[in-house]
């Protein structure tokens, strides 16, 4: 599902002063249908993989292969439809749109590429997995009115609508009591087992490790102390 090559990424110029930061990754591998945690400092990359990963960055060199397809060839339009189109995305702040209701920010993929089609089913399945994770009851409210936990649900209800083949997930549970967590894991878990779905997860909650087929440790993509800032 996911292959990476000689990727490398750097972002600001230490040498203006600017606080630098640097990830290489010579090969990375997740097949199709794995679950798959990523560990690590904070500031060691696992956001910024996520977010090469689904085609939001662009790598300064190497190759970022999802499905077959090399992200880094692509331009940003094609680039976004086929993460509309094929991945799920969890962010660490929600990215929750406060003038829209919940049900229209769950729904939100479906009116932001023209490759998605909004119907009844798509309505349907915004609503049981409200239910599923306990916000049915909120579908008509805006996230203003939420606490933390039911926006990061919402978050989530977001990220699976679609039945994406591919779902990343930054602190998925990163804001939620343990009833909570574990309503949350139980569903990312078994939609995406029901669906065959691979699952990428930036945590930093040990407790939730063994849920996971694999655990990959960042501080394996630290790049020697000269290139660091």
């Amino acid at each position: 599902m996911v292959q990476i090559t000689e990727l490398s990424f750097r972002y600001g110029e230490p040498e203006r002063g600017e606080q630098g930061f640097a990830l290489r990754i010579d090969e990375l591998r997740v097949a199709a249908g794995e679950s798959v945690a990523f560990v690590g400092p904070s500031g060691s990359g696992k956001t910024t993989l996520l977010h090469l990963v689904a085609g939001i960055l662009a790598p300064d060199a190497g190759h970022v292969l999802v499905a077959g397809e090399d992200l880094a060839t692509l331009d940003d339009a094609r680039r976004r439809a086929f993460r509309v189109a094929k991945i799920g995305l969890v962010f660490q702040e929600f990215e929750l749109l406060d003038y829209l209701s919940v049900l229209d920010n769950i729904l939100l993929p479906y009116r932001i590429h023209s490759i998605l089609r909004l119907d009844g089913a798509a309505r349907d399945r915004a609503g049981a997995l409200a239910e599923r994770l306990g916000i049915g009851d909120k579908l008509a409210r805006r996230p203003g009115s939420l606490s933390q936990g039911e926006r990061q649900r919402a978050a989530v209800c977001r990220s699976l609508v679609t039945g994406p083949s591919l779902l990343l997930a930054d602190e998925p549970t990163g804001n939620l009591d343990p009833v909570n967590t574990g309503l949350v894991l139980d569903a990312l878990f078994e939609l995406t087992n029901e669906s065959g779905a691979t699952l990428l997860a930036v945590t930093h909650n040990l407790e939730l490790l063994p849920r996971f087929d694999r655990v990959i440790d960042f501080k394996d993509f630290q790049p020697p102390p000269a290139a660091r800032s």
